[in-house]
């Protein structure tokens, strides 16, 4: 007997993930940034001085991939990182404020896109049982 994809919950939601990141990468190829990057710089913005332990817990993100996002945001002018002592903090540059409503239009833009293919209420439900489904198995390990 062989086996069927769409009672696969791995299969399924990997499916999901490879659409939706399709989507963000249309939508965000116009501001010439991927969706990591764009959150991250909206996360700085938002609140300046962050450490990179901090970013990694917000955007569920390894604390490698965080330094490799600060560093090239920061090799483009968008980011600045300091340190006071052992800490260090991001903060944004003036580029990255100025980039800010093309970033958050942007991430509009794709909730737009895929909200009129699922309809509001299937998105808000969808979204919940994610969040759900991902705290819960989370909490089991």
């Amino acid at each position: 007997m062989a086996l069927k994809t769409e009672n696969c919950l791995y299969f399924q939601t990997n499916s999901l993930s490879r659409i939706l990141s399709g989507m963000a990468d249309d939508v965000f190829r116009d501001v010439g940034l991927s969706p990591s990057h764009a959150f991250l710089l909206m996360t700085v913005n938002d609140e300046p001085g962050i450490q990179p332990s901090q970013l990694s817990e917000l955007l569920r993100l390894s604390p490698s991939t965080i330094t490799r996002l600060i560093e090239k945001m920061e090799y483009q002018g968008y980011l600045e990182r300091a340190s006071e002592g052992r800490a260090t903090h991001v903060h944004p540059t003036d580029k990255c404020r100025d980039k800010d409503a093309d970033l958050r239009e942007a991430w509009e833009a794709l909730k737009d896109r895929y909200t009129q293919k699922l309809g509001e209420r299937y998105t808000e439900v969808l979204t919940e049982m994610a969040v759900k489904a991902k705290d819960q198995l989370e909490s089991e390990n």
